[in-house]
């Protein structure tokens, strides 16, 4: 004859307190977790596919990443990437990467890329494949790549320049800008201008006509 499975005593009250803790707690996580959700910031869902969580584990590469420090002459530096993943010895690859530097006179320099290398001993970062640069006082440049100088807060190009002014256009060979020039953009290496003044400059006035005088009868 079977058995019959041994219920617990309804007056029994630990046995009482046992078969409601198996309805009543899980209820709790649930409100907690529900509560969890409510008062976070509410964003745009985001959905990553299994696949794709398997690549990032396998290759161990970051979404989003940002760095921000203070250089030696006083410039806020950030720098941020749509993906980092290492690239050797204490060496990072970052994807089209961004960076920020507000000097310390109030000047600053946006900068956007490509890709790059962030050198984590060396306290640099190399940003390649048509680096486009522009300043809050008016240049925007293109080139090939620059290197910036983390600590120091210096940013030099690796390759010619092509650079639209407040007063027209210009081509250089090397652009440096920052460290112990905070805020100064210096351009060298066959520099070339093509001089184009602002629309409303105000133009010279003409000579007033000179007249031959009245000869006297």
């Amino acid at each position: 004859m079977a058995r019959r499975p041994i219920r617990p005593a309804a007056d029994n009250p630990y046995s009482v307190f046992v078969s409601w803790s198996k309805i009543v707690l899980p209820l709790i996580a649930l409100g907690l977790l529900s509560t969890l959700f409510l008062f976070t910031r509410r964003e745009e869902p985001v959905s990553v596919p299994v696949a794709e969580l398997e690549e990032i584990a396998r290759e161990q590469r970051l979404a989003n990443p940002s760095y921000a420090g203070v250089a030696t002459d006083g410039s806020a530096i950030a720098i941020a990437a749509e993906e980092i993943s290492p690239d050797g010895e204490e060496r990072f690859a970052i994807l089209r990467p961004r960076a920020q530097i507000d000097a310390a006179d109030g000047t600053g320099m946006r900068i956007s890329a490509g890709a790059g290398t962030l050198d984590v001993p060396g306290n640099s970062a190399e940003l390649r494949g048509l680096a486009r640069l522009v300043t809050t006082n008016g240049y925007a440049m293109e080139t090939e790549g620059v290197t910036a100088d983390l600590a120091s807060g210096r940013v030099e190009s690796t390759g010619r320049l092509a650079v639209r002014a407040p007063f027209g256009e210009l081509e250089a060979g090397r652009m440096a800008y920052g460290g112990t020039d905070a805020g100064k953009l210096i351009f060298s290496e066959g520099v070339r201008l093509l001089y184009d003044p602002p629309d409303d400059a105000a133009a010279p006035a003409d000579p007033a006509p000179q007249t031959a005088a009245p000869e006297e009868e």
